[in-house]
């Protein structure tokens, strides 16, 4: 395994953690600052939605750059700006807004990590190592929407936002690495 492929893997797992602690509990999230069943749709709709597009839109645009991996940073750093902003959501509009920003986010981030794993594969038709860039995030997210759980019902949705966004502070210091090591290639 390279020195990408590890720092890939290791800053996603740290993302999918700190994402995966909210997991279900969005939904209760959405109700406790006013929204209802439609407007938990919409909310996490408009995510998608977003993301999507804006996959397309990174994909086309980031095609030939030698920027990826600070426009992956980036997509990082947005995220962590935005899940601290959960913090601050009061409303439905204001949860629009960060699922919103959280799909941008994931935009920059997500297709720029799959093309620079794939270009870094000493192997490229290593079927574990996709085992592992797919399986671990399933992993990981399944022990911290456990945790995340526990940390909501025995403490509550505020801590919870810190310790995500913490979390994502360090999965971005750490995508931050692929920097230097593209310097030093």
């Amino acid at each position: 395994m390279t020195k990408t492929v590890k720092t890939l893997l290791i800053a996603s797992s740290l993302w999918y953690f700190g994402e995966g602690l909210f997991g279900p509990l969005f939904a209760i999230f959405t109700e406790k600052v006013g929204g209802d069943l439609l407007d938990i749709t919409w909310a996490w709709s408009a995510y998608l939605i977003v993301t999507g597009l804006m996959y397309f839109l990174v994909g086309r645009s980031l095609q030939n750059s030698k920027y990826k991996e600070e426009v992956m940073v980036i997509g990082y750093a947005l995220n962590t700006v935005f899940t601290f902003s959960y913090l601050m959501v009061d409303s439905v509009f204001t949860l629009f807004i960060v699922q919103v920003g959280l799909g941008i986010a994931e935009s920059l981030s997500t297709p720029i990590w799959d093309s620079l794993f794939a270009n870094d594969l000493e192997d490229k038709d290593n079927t574990f190592l996709w085992s592992i860039a797919t399986g671990h995030t399933h992993f990981v997210t399944g022990i911290a929407v456990a945790i995340g759980g526990l940390i909501t019902y025995y403490i509550s949705f505020h801590v919870l936002f810190i310790i995500m966004g913490v979390i994502q502070a360090f999965a971005t210091i750490i995508q931050a690495r692929l920097l230097y090591i593209k310097k030093s290639s």
